[in-house]
């Protein structure tokens, strides 16, 4: 009976799955140019996906989420990633720990304050006028200074 034999199929899978995984890495390791098209690739992606995170933050939704998932894919390859990775997430626990302690008129300041940039970048990014236009409405304060026609 292997050792691997008492422990529940789905962790079994999950095993095998890393192990193969990490088997793989290690022969696109020893192929110097796989290798770095590879972390090239990797980085590449990482990156959109921390951006698309970073963008995401002030919107409803998993902006964070994003930004963590973002940073963990640069850390499979990048050690800078990582301590980044967990310099963030120390930080974040630390906000959110400091705002559950707050009055409830700086939790309203806050959501406010974050509304407010919600507000501003739809509108510099044009959607007020897009959608505007989507029914007719020409309103010129409608349109966005960046974008503007």
């Amino acid at each position: 009976m292997a050792p691997d034999d008492d422990t529940p199929q789905p962790r079994r899978r999950w095993h095998r799955l890393r192990r193969g995984l990490r088997a793989r890495r290690e022969r696109i390791r020893a192929n110097p140019t796989l290798n770095t098209t590879y972390r090239v690739a990797l980085g590449g992606f990482g990156t959109i996906v921390l951006i698309v995170g970073i963008i995401a933050i002030p919107y409803p939704g998993p902006g964070w989420l994003i930004v963590f998932a973002g940073l963990g894919i640069l850390a499979t390859e990048f050690h800078w990633a990582h301590r980044v990775n967990m310099f963030t997430k120390r930080h974040y626990r630390r906000w959110v720990n400091w705002l559950g302690r707050q009055h409830w008129t700086v939790k309203l300041g806050i959501a406010a304050l974050t509304g407010v940039i919600v507000v501003l970048t739809l509108w510099l990014l044009g959607m007020y006028a897009t959608i505007g236009h989507w029914f007719g409405v020409r309103w010129p304060w409608l349109t966005s200074p960046l974008f503007g026609h």
